[in-house]
């Protein structure tokens, strides 16, 4: 059977707006379990690389059901952090038989 990892994920709650109408967050962090760490190859790295300028380290999986905001956010696991880029690829839950129906590219925060 295949089973995912927890992973730390960044949190921003809007807490105010200022006068110019920037908003405020304030971090925090929640636990995400069963999501699936895969490596990709250097080929993904090259061809990222070349469209994005972002050097990607992994693709995560995300499970069905998770209303957590992905889109350029901190993650953690492996001891690294990393900030998920690009677009939230997302299936159609009922369509797709496994345990994830959304894929987030993250890079490696240096």
């Amino acid at each position: 059977m295949i089973k995912g990892i927890t992973v730390e994920l960044e949190v921003l709650t809007k807490v105010d707006t200022n006068p110019f109408g920037e908003a405020s967050y304030n971090k925090s962090t929640t636990y995400v379990s069963n999501v699936l760490v895969t490596p990709v190859t250097n080929e993904d790295i090259v061809n990222e690389l070349t469209l994005s300028g972002k050097k990607i380290a992994y693709q995560l999986a995300i499970p069905k059901g998770d209303t957590h905001e992905w889109r350029d956010r901190e993650v953690s696991f492996f001891g690294e952090t990393f900030r998920t880029f690009g677009a939230i690829e997302q299936g159609i839950e009922a369509n797709i038989p496994l345990a994830w129906n959304k894929k987030v590219k993250v890079e490696r925060i240096e």
